[in-house]
């Protein structure tokens, strides 16, 4: 586990837009038509293939660089029409909003109709089982899939989802996002440490890459104290002789 927090601290990002305006990234150059967008002072080796070549992380949907991350919140329609409903889930569920940020737009990017070839349905690529957990069933009028397509059911399933899986592996958020991707048994059967599937890795690299930029820094206190013969001089002023000095966190992206 700890290696694989190593490896998430060095990498890599690739990206380019496509003609719908989407972003796509990876941890190498995938083809031509990637540019570089960031690079760190390692390069990260996700894995090797049997020709030995690198193997990439899972594209997303949004940069992973600050100022294009902050400009894709700020200009990207999808995410503005529900950062309202991921306050809500985010606050009501007590998961941090930028992890929700992160996880949707892997997941997604954000398209609240996308879904997968195994059938995980909107935002949070729900399965439709996963939602019937947690109290979401179909009817003759609405099947569980249909259900899903809302925003808000959809986050509010996958927040609290989320939220379990944190409980279950607390003080691991690799293990979590794992068993959100894989399945908690998954992640059970691999001896509660990242299963070695490719998807899974690539998926979770991916998700801490994103919440690691979201989330702003926590603030920094310092303690200042000057003792001997400074702290008595006449010029000194009584707040800086003691004096506790807050470093401001960066400004909240919406």
């Amino acid at each position: 586990m700890l290696l694989f927090s190593q490896q998430l601290a060095h990498a890599d990002i690739w990206g380019y837009i496509d003609d719908k305006g989407v972003a796509h990234f990876a941890a190498e150059r995938l083809d031509t038509r990637y540019e570089l967008f960031s690079r760190s002072g390692q390069n990260l080796q996700v894995g090797r293939t049997d020709a030995g070549q690198a193997e990439a992380l899972r594209p997303v949907s949004v940069p992973t660089v600050p100022p294009k991350l902050i400009a894709f919140f700020e200009v990207s329609p999808s995410y503005k029409q529900v950062k309202h409903l991921l306050r809500e889930a985010a606050s009501q569920y007590r998961v941090d909003y930028e992890l929700l940020q992160a996880v949707i737009a892997t997941e997604s990017g954000f398209d609240a109709a996308a879904v997968s070839p195994k059938g995980a349905v909107g935002l949070m690529q729900i399965m439709p089982a996963t939602a019937q957990r947690y109290g979401v069933a179909g009817d003759r009028k609405m099947p569980v899939e249909q259900k899903l397509a809302d925003p808000r059911t959809n986050i509010r399933v996958g927040a609290r989802y989320l939220r379990d899986l944190l409980a279950m592996f607390p003080g691991q958020l690799e293990l979590a996002l794992a068993a959100y991707n894989a399945g908690e048994g998954a992640v059970l059967r691999a001896g509660s440490r990242v299963p070695n599937y490719r998807e899974t890795q690539s998926y979770v690299r991916t998700v801490l890459q994103l919440y690691t930029v979201l989330k702003p820094p926590t603030p920094l206190r310092v303690r200042m104290e000057l003792a001997g013969g400074a702290a008595g001089r006449s010029n000194m002023l009584a707040s800086v002789r003691s004096s506790t000095t807050q470093i401001p966190s960066s400004t909240e992206t919406d």
